[in-house]
């Protein structure tokens, strides 16, 4: 009885060795594999941030690049259009996308806001 007894408790320290080595080796696979991943989408959005700024330098860029302002959030760029010859036609709210992405929740109620006219210039003084 003694003996089957220790032979049980072996077994039972070969088994938990064995599921903490298994263990092991997938957590530091999955952790591996998520590493690789966080790589792979920060390249891609400092890529994409690059391509935001150096999108108005390109040939067939609709406007001219000394009437842009670049906001960055929710809208890349605010257009003064022929600001810059001091005869401005239009302001635009420019976002650069790529092929493939569409307007987020946000960008899209901006959209939605600038379509109905819901805008309005405003003028903050600080006092002295």
């Amino acid at each position: 009885m003694k003996e089957n007894t220790w032979i049980i408790i072996i077994w039972i320290i070969i088994w938990l060795i064995i599921w903490y080595l298994i263990a092991k080796i997938y957590f530091q696979i999955k952790i591996k594999w998520q590493r690789q991943e966080a790589v792979s989408r920060s390249r891609s959005v400092v890529l994409w941030n690059v391509n935001e700024k150096i999108a108005p330098l390109l040939p067939n860029f609709p406007y001219y690049y000394k009437d842009l302002t670049f906001v960055w959030k929710w809208i890349d760029y605010i257009v003064f259009d022929w600001l810059s010859s001091w005869n401005l036609k239009q302001i635009v709210f420019l976002e650069i996308k790529s092929w493939t992405s569409n307007l987020n929740r946000n960008e899209r109620m901006i959209q939605e806001c600038i379509k109905s006219w819901r805008t309005k210039y405003s003028i903050y003084r600080l006092e002295k």
